[in-house]
């Protein structure tokens, strides 16, 4: 796939609206975590198992658990996905996979590619990677045209797409500039972390990013959260999305 090359102009007002956002980021110590009952919580839940040695038993397992504690989706490798669909069909469970998974280095193509069989095979939600080395780079044409390829796939499809920054590897411009390309590019959520980095998400980065977005696009906070008073404090910072692999442990702490 050849990218368009975008104008300075672009690249100047996408910088520009970035440093402002940093300018006028919010105080993250000002943020109160209220209280969220376990239905509301287990419905932003994406209840993860992307590990390599996930074997079929512990897929169905997942999925049983989803369909028990009415999680938002089970997110999965491409390869579960169409067992996934059948595991959930009529629960109203969403089955949730990813591409371009944990690097964000596949080629556009591929990326894509996996999204539509990914949807082919019943996934209604995609996380994709960033391309972070371009992102770093500062070919925020290619950063781009790698996610508006993906997110045609998705909207053609019918699926949501989420992009992951992998915050831990960014610093804070550098966060701001990936979640505005990421909306412009066509992204309905943007997303923290794989949770196979150098690190997850942080009240932090959750409330920057939600400042750059707005309140009209989801923010998937992502990556070692494991208890009910992180889960809270990232809704407080503006998640409304939260993928977890300890989720029934999260629930634990949650009110009635």
């Amino acid at each position: 796939m050849r990218h368009r090359v975008r104008s300075r102009d672009w690249t100047d007002d996408l910088l520009a609206r970035a440093r402002e956002a940093l300018a006028t980021r919010p105080d993250e110590s000002e943020l109160e975590p209220k209280l969220l009952a376990r239905a509301a919580l287990a419905a932003m839940i994406d209840h993860t198992l992307l590990k390599p040695e996930a074997t079929p038993a512990m897929v169905d397992q997942l999925c049983a658990e989803a369909a028990e504690y009415h999680f938002a989706s089970v997110c999965v490798n491409p390869v579960y996905v169409a067992r996934c669909a059948a595991a959930l069909a009529a629960t109203g469970v969403a089955v949730c996979s990813v591409a371009g998974f944990p690097l964000g280095t596949n080629v556009t193509e591929i990326k894509a590619l996996e999204a539509e069989r990914a949807i082919e095979d019943g996934a209604t939600e995609i996380d994709i990677v960033m391309n972070v080395g371009a992102l770093k780079a500062a070919d925020y044409t290619l950063v781009h045209d790698d996610i508006a390829a993906v997110a045609k796939v998705c909207a053609d499809g019918g699926a949501k797409l989420k992009v992951i920054l992998e915050t831990c590897l960014l610093d804070d411009l550098e966060k701001l500039v990936a979640s505005l390309v990421a909306v412009e590019a066509g992204a309905d959520y943007v997303k923290t972390s794989t949770g196979m980095s150098t690190g997850g998400a942080t009240v932090a980065d959750v409330a920057l990013m939600r400042h750059a977005v707005g309140s009209d696009i989801g923010v998937k906070a992502a990556g070692g959260i494991r208890t009910y008073e992180q889960a809270i404090a990232m809704a407080a910072a503006g998640a409304t999305r939260l993928g977890a692999s300890a989720g029934i442990a999260i629930l634990r702490g949650a009110h009635e």
